[in-house]
């Protein structure tokens, strides 16, 4: 017997922006919830004319692959909510929805009508998510920024670097991918509530906050000890040698900690204990943090003579923390993930065959789904209206001409603008 999906028959709309709200209901959309996003060739999402990267280089509505990483398994829509049929029409489908999700900043859905207040007199028990950078409430809620912006206000930016220079930042809006975390939880917990009550829920995500747990033992260790935390480059306060080391290759590298005179002991007899390993600079832990540049440069001489895996599997073997610096197109061939089947592959309409990030979890007895590549713009208008929502022809075509339902004409209009 075929066995269903964990979210089969949860309903969503996601008015989401960006990332972090579409990237949190992506996990839904894995997981077998019918899933309708919403957009608007007039303001159409930033992933999909400003992120990167896109198909061959060329910039195009379709063609970014940020947008379809947090879109798969989706139906696509254009609708323009501002109008007042459009806002009928968001209700039709806040009627058949089980959870609303979005991500713009505070007050935007307000002014449209569609906030929770709003939303829950027309649908009692629904379960909304509003997702945004510092939350929906306090004196800085209405700061405007993104996933960049909020990553340097929890810290991280002023950690990542060396200690001689100016800090580099995190790759990447790193709030972008640690909130969906939070917010999958909290949907979770609101499903299994209303299914014991009947009652919906509102989730207030602040990105800011949930992103700055990851940044508690510094937090700690100012609030305990007073001490701050500065830029470090690839050092670790209790571990010598630590860091990212050179080996045989072009730009190939592996990363080595040694935290113990146990293991330093073992990192020791891997390397075949040569003569500078029994200098008493390097003898305990504390010696060798205060002697920390030499001995990289010495463990960086002895990597260099082979290949990172070779490496790595020397020092795992002995019970020494390593791994492969990967290049992107190394997790391709990572065994490891080839095994758990993390890349799923499929065709989308305009990016052509193109690699999904699976969920990282599995769930033994329900299954994730591949069901669809994330849509093109609006790619989904008549499935959505007339089989979702029950249109009718005449209705739709009406949409189209007032331009409620928006089209690649009305891409167009605003590019010019």
């Amino acid at each position: 017997m075929e066995r269903k999906h964990a979210l089969a028959g949860v309903k969503v709309v996601d008015f989401g922006w960006v990332a972090t709200g579409p990237g949190s209901i992506k996990e839904l959309a894995w997981h077998g919830a019918t899933v309708v996003r919403v957009e608007s060739h007039r303001r159409p999402d930033p992933l999909r004319t400003g992120g990167v990267p896109f198909k061959e280089g060329r910039p195009g509505i379709d063609r970014n692959a940020f947008f379809a990483a947090q879109n798969v398994n989706k139906y696509g829509i254009t609708l323009d909510m501002s109008m007042p049929r459009g806002k009928e029409i968001a209700h039709r489908l806040i009627r058949w929805a089980d959870i609303v999700a979005e991500g713009y900043a505070p007050g935007v859905m307000a002014k449209l009508g569609l906030d929770y207040e709003s939303v829950r007199k027309i649908k009692p028990d629904i379960i909304y998510l509003s997702t945004s950078q510092l939350g929906q409430t306090g004196p800085h809620t209405q700061f405007a920024g993104t996933g960049l912006q909020a990553t340097t206000l929890t810290g991280f930016s002023h950690l990542v670097g060396w200690p001689d220079r100016d800090p580099t930042g995190l790759f990447g809006p790193y709030t972008d991918f640690v909130t969906p975390r939070f917010n999958i939880i909290c949907l979770m917990g609101a499903l299994l509530y209303r299914k014991r009550t009947g009652k919906g829920m509102y989730l207030d995500c602040s990105q800011f906050e949930a992103t700055s747990t990851f940044l508690a033992p510094a937090i700690l260790d100012y609030t305990v000890n007073g001490r701050i935390w500065n830029p470090m480059g690839n050092q670790h306060p209790a571990a010598a040698p630590h860091g990212a080391f050179p080996c045989r290759g072009a730009d190939r590298w592996c990363a080595i900690a040694v935290f113990s005179d146990e293991e330093w002991k073992a990192f020791c007899n891997v390397i075949g204990n040569p003569e500078w390993t029994r200098d008493p600079k390097f003898a305990t832990s504390s010696a060798r943090k205060e002697n920390e540049e030499e001995l990289n440069k010495l463990v960086g001489e002895w990597t260099a003579n082979f290949a990172a895996e070779e490496v790595v599997a020397l020092m795992q073997t002995a019970g020494i923390s390593a791994g492969v610096v990967n290049k992107p197109e190394d997790l391709f061939e990572d065994p490891q993930l080839k095994h758990r089947q993390h890349f799923q592959f499929m065709e989308h309409p305009v990016i052509e065959r193109h690699a999904y990030h699976a969920p990282a979890y599995r769930l033994s007895e329900t299954p994730f789904e591949a069901k669809m590549p994330a849509p093109c713009i609006g790619q989904h208008n008549e499935y959505v209206y007339k089989e979702l929502l029950g249109m009718s022809d005449d209705e739709i075509a009406d949409l189209l001409a007032e331009g409620v339902i928006t089209t690649d004409a009305d891409l167009a209009e605003a590019m010019k603008g």
